[in-house]
């Protein structure tokens, strides 16, 4: 999935959680989630675009990681909304999947943008490998 269709995903799923949110009963519980869910919901979408105008890697990363919070709060608030059952429960599911699966993708964009940090060699670890360049500039590493 490209970018741009990851964030049309997005975009679609922010629409969802707004007609979800028109949908929530006038009570008191009712217009807090739907105050909750409104905020939340329609956030990850454009913290996700707003990550390619990032000014620096880990400004990048931080919004990307806004994004998979917020799509986090979403799914909770959703599983609440199923559980209290102030929608139709044949609704509440596929919702709640995909909120689970957006949260999974974010999860995974924001681990690949923040990288593996390389262990960094130690005198104890360069002494045990034979093949070290610092130790032995014959070894084939060196070359």
């Amino acid at each position: 999935m490209t970018p741009s269709e990851f964030s049309e995903r997005l975009w679609e799923f922010s629409v969802r959680a707004a007609k979800v949110v028109d949908q929530l009963p006038d009570t008191r519980m009712g217009r807090h989630i739907a105050g909750q869910l409104c905020r939340c919901g329609t956030s990850s979408a454009p913290n996700y675009d707003e990550a390619a105008a990032a000014e620096s890697r880990a400004d990048f990363v931080h919004k990307l990681n806004v994004a998979w919070k917020e799509m986090r709060e979403t799914r909770g608030w959703l599983r609440f909304i199923s559980k209290l059952g102030l929608l139709p429960q044949k609704r509440m599911p596929p919702l709640i999947d995909e909120s689970e699966q957006l949260s999974r993708l974010l999860s995974s964009s924001v681990a690949t943008a923040k990288g593996k940090p390389r262990p960094r060699p130690t005198a104890s670890s360069l002494i045990s490998d034979p093949q070290s360049s610092i130790l032995n500039p014959q070894s084939p590493a060196s070359r």
